[in-house]
């Protein structure tokens, strides 16, 4: 079993007087044994998710004509991370990560071939996309903590930088793709061509990861996972960085799941450009801001992540819709300061479950904000709803930020 490395009794800030930051460079990464068929994997589920959370939003709104179930089918799985957080999140550090997410990913293959039935009725399909979400659960504190034991200390934040511009990419290239496929295949071939790339991520999972014993000895129960979930939340300092992670990311993700519903003939261009934002927000953060600069922008870039959006309340045509999701999204390359800081706050033993916490309490707000958006747009108008998040958002941004600095 690899040497755990010592617990952090402060948080592990650099030392602001050195005169260059030494990081690895994303290339040093890829040649860390094992960082490679991880990153591949992840890739691979990743473009499985784009493909068919597009198809499934669009098959379910031409079947409803209801921006609330549309959002809630691409979304809905984000609900049950908050089960999968009370029961399941314990397995993160008590599970081999190989089996685990290998697992994962063939689970959801199985159940997007369901989804691709015809005749599925409505219910089944939302019962569905919950069990896929529970297992969700436990597969972002798996993976991250497996980068965080891959990685040394100062390689998680760019590793985590590198997989989040790969899934932007991903994204980017997916919506793309899914447009297309949606326009000439339509949607239920689409999410069988996405149960394929979820097997793929399983294999690769399976053939280019090595079998490790988990981080920490002990059967994975609720039990457990409820006392290490209290152990996490009783520090002040954690408990405002989840909530930074959670509340303000939530609410703006809540504004794109109104994306196909906004315009449903082009919803793939606006989550296209919403991945691209994200790219350049990560890789600035990532890569080419001093740790003394970055450590300062998490509060702005939030702010970002939300202001473009109240834009939204003058019905803007498609092409500056989409500069405004684009703009938006560089505020999401704030998470991986509060990552940092998370790690920083958190004993190395803990790794993969503080990371799965972070992962589940995220999407679960996700899957919140994406039915509050799509009950407010039943009410009122998709521009509408989005434009409330927005101001949700900056506010939850603003109250923390004080809370932090008392």
């Amino acid at each position: 079993m690899p040497t755990q490395k010592p617990t952090p009794t402060a948080p592990r800030t650099p030392d602001s007087s050195a005169p260059t930051d030494h990081r690895p460079r994303y290339a040093d990464l890829f040649r860390t044994p094992e960082f490679t068929p991880l990153f591949l994997s992840s890739a691979a589920h990743t473009a499985a998710q784009t493909l068919t959370g597009l198809a499934l939003g669009t098959l379910v709104y031409d079947a409803t004509d209801s921006p609330l179930l549309s959002a809630l089918s691409m979304f809905g799985p984000s609900l049950a991370q908050v089960l999968g957080a009370t029961v399941l999140l314990s397995g993160a550090d008590r599970l081999s990560p190989r089996a685990t997410l290998t697992g994962i990913s063939a689970t959801f293959a199985l159940g997007t071939t369901v989804l691709a039935a015809p005749g599925l009725p409505l219910w089944s399909l939302f019962l569905v996309v919950l069990v896929q979400g529970l297992v969700a659960a436990l597969g972002g504190g798996v993976r991250w903590g497996l980068l965080h034991e891959l990685l040394p200390d100062d390689g998680y934040l760019p590793g985590r930088s590198v997989f989040n511009m790969m899934s932007g990419l991903t994204q980017i290239a997916g919506y793309a793709a899914g447009g297309a496929l949606l326009t000439t295949l339509a949607p239920r071939p689409t999410l069988l061509l996405g149960a394929v790339l979820y097997l793929v991520a399983a294999a690769v999972t399976r053939l280019g990861l090595t079998p490790r014993p988990p981080r920490t000895e002990g059967r994975p129960t609720p039990a457990e996972t409820w006392r290490t979930n209290r152990v996490l939340w009783s520090s002040r300092p954690r408990r405002l960085t989840y909530l930074g992670l959670w509340l303000p990311n939530g609410l703006v993700v809540g504004c794109e799941s109104l994306f196909v519903s906004y315009e449903p003939g082009a919803a793939g261009t606006l989550f296209a450009c919403a991945a691209l934002g994200m790219l350049a927000g990560d890789l600035t953060v990532g890569r080419l801001l001093p740790p003394t600069t970055r450590r300062r922008l998490a509060t702005p870039l939030l702010l970002l992540l939300a202001t473009p959006y109240t834009l939204f309340a003058l019905h803007p045509p498609l092409p500056l819709a989409a500069l405004c999701a684009g703009l938006a999204s560089i505020g999401f390359g704030a998470s991986l300061v509060q990552q940092e800081r998370l790690m920083a706050l958190t004993p190395p033993e803990l790794g993969g479950h503080a990371l799965g916490l972070h992962s589940a309490g995220m999407l679960t707000c996700q899957g919140l904000s994406a039915t509050a958006a799509g009950a407010t747009a039943q009410l009122t108008s998709p521009a509408t709803a989005m434009t409330l998040l927005a101001l949700a958002s900056m506010a939850a941004t603003t109250t923390l930020a004080l809370r932090t600095r008392t």
